[in-house]
């Protein structure tokens, strides 16, 4: 569930890209979930025409995903159609993260693939043939095709889900299951949500193919039962049956999924580095590399099993790990509790080394915030698999028996910990306080105290750079004496505000997205 700061944070960053009445349309969706066209004009109280004109936009930019549902309760049983508009929150948020999108990008591949890369991060979706428009004064079709062709072939380029789905009721058992395990109105909006990606996203073995109207690809044909293998494919603008009038095309987009991929290994990387030593993070990044393609497709918290020799091979291309023996590197493996399978191969628990990285996170915030004795108390009990009583805490962490209640109340207070009380009754009543981090509870609100930080900082760099726009807009030859300096002095003040949001980011992938 999003989060109220997360809420706020989105329509913010909404606001700032497309407008306000954008940002009305989002907000609308995200406090009330998945709506019709005419719902969106209720609530949001905005004329039909405006919120038409802001779902296309939304769409185009991958923030707003439509769908069909089916409703057979009319009369006659007659089967009715409803097209419903669903907010992509994660979307929203990864607008912040293009930067750091680019910047891979530009690190693997050429000019003119970031350029291509940066057109697409810009319109949203694009036809191969706008692509080429967009570009023709730089490149030729040709070169664009190449550098499509390689972004596709990196997977930081997928083809675009369908326009608008149709959502198919769940079966009995499906709806029996959902029932036994929890509410269906807790449910319903995950339920939705995962539903809809998962019937708007292409086909697998379509997500990363590319078709050239003058080439025949066997293996696409096999695909279809419309088209007889070694025939030609082509493409036709067929016009869909939406509401909205869109065309169904074959569009690209941005694969936000490969770069968070790639940001988690980095995470994982920099936590060990950190934790143990170079060389072990050295060790750890060359096996995710080997394995990085092929985990992409394996949704689960452990890597994917790669050969030792694999490995090694992408250690001896780091120039540090150029003196590392393949005796040192199985020695770093069993170091970081590589699970070793047939065939010498080695994998590891990436989610463990995640959750330390969390722990670590949230330990350094209550020793800014509260202390070295507040620490020490929310480290032992974020430890403990079991709720523990004051006095216990107090001399396990050599606190003041005294001070440790006050510490306790304060951190509960502030939603740090779970407190339960329990009254033994003898020869006379007594009441104990027994104290835990409730982990999932806890990493909601420091998610969303960082959304919250986010949204001020943001606010913090729109209002200095609105007060120093007319320094901005002087001419290079008037910047000079105390202008400069006033310049200068702008200018840092936004360099370490954005280097906090770049903090606050990776910080909030690693409690949300990873």
């Amino acid at each position: 569930m999003t989060t109220q700061w997360g809420i706020k944070y989105a329509v913010h960053i909404i606001s700032t890209h497309f407008g306000d009445l954008a940002a009305r349309v989002c907000e609308c969706l995200l406090r009330r979930g998945p709506l019709s066209k005419h719902n969106i004009v209720r609530f949001a109280e905005t004329p039909l025409k405006q919120v038409h004109v802001c779902l296309l936009l939304l769409i185009q930019q991958n923030i707003v995903q439509a769908y069909i549902v089916e409703d057979t309760g009319g009369m006659d049983d007659v089967v009715k159609q409803t097209t419903q508009y669903m907010v992509l929150f994660d979307n929203i948020i990864h607008r912040t993260r293009f930067p750091k999108f680019m910047t891979v990008v530009a690190q693997e591949l050429d000019k003119g693939c970031t350029e291509l890369f940066q057109s697409l991060l810009q319109h949203g979706r694009l036809t191969v043939e706008k692509m080429i428009q967009i570009q023709e004064s730089s490149y030729g079709e040709e070169s664009v095709r190449e550098n499509l062709a390689k972004l596709v072939h990196a997977h930081f380029v997928e083809r675009c889900p369908a326009v608008e789905p149709l959502l198919v009721p769940p079966s009995e058992e499906e709806l029996a299951a959902k029932k036994r395990s929890r509410s269906a109105k807790v449910a319903a909006e995950p339920d939705i949500m995962e539903r809809v990606i998962d019937a708007a996203a292409p086909m697998e073995s379509k997500r990363f193919l590319i078709i050239r109207d003058d080439i025949t690809i066997d293996s696409e044909m096999a695909d279809d039962g419309s088209a007889n293998v070694g025939e030609k494919r082509k493409r036709s603008f067929l016009a869909s049956n939406s509401e909205l009038g869109i065309k169904e095309e074959v569009l690209w987009r941005a694969n936000y999924e490969e770069f968070l991929h790639r940001f988690k290994h980095n995470a994982c990387v920099e936590d060990v580095r950190q934790r143990v030593d170079d060389s072990a993070a050295i060790a750890l990044s060359a096996m995710l590399e080997s394995s990085r393609r092929m985990e992409s497709k394996v949704k689960s918290r452990t890597s994917v099993p790669v050969p030792i020799n694999a490995i090694y091979e992408e250690v001896m291309k780091d120039e540090a790990g150029r003196s590392m023996t393949l005796d040192d590197l199985r020695e770093y493996l069993e170091h970081l509790k590589c699970d070793r399978g047939a065939n010498d191969s080695y994998s590891i628990d990436l989610k463990s080394i995640l959750e330390l990285a969390q722990n670590e996170e949230v330990e350094s915030i209550v020793l800014k915030r509260y202390g070295e004795d507040s620490h020490r108390i929310f480290r032992l009990l974020s430890k403990a698999d079991h709720l523990l009583e004051t006095s216990k805490i107090s001399k396990m962490v050599f606190v003041d028996q005294k001070e440790t209640p006050n510490i306790l109340y304060k951190l509960w207070k502030d939603k740090y910990l779970h407190m339960e009380k329990v009254t033994v009754v003898g020869s006379q009543q007594c009441e104990f306080l027994l104290w835990k981090v409730n982990k999932s509870a806890l990493w909601k609100n420091i998610l969303d105290d960082m959304y919250h930080a986010s949204l001020n900082v943001s606010l913090r760099v729109v209002h200095e750079m609105e007060q120093g726009s007319e320094l901005l807009s002087l001419p290079p030859e008037k910047r000079e004496g105390p202008l400069l300096v006033k310049l200068e002095r702008l200018r840092n003040i936004k360099r370490v505000l954005e280097e906090s949001l770049r903090k606050l980011d990776d910080s909030m992938m690693l409690f949300h997205d990873f």
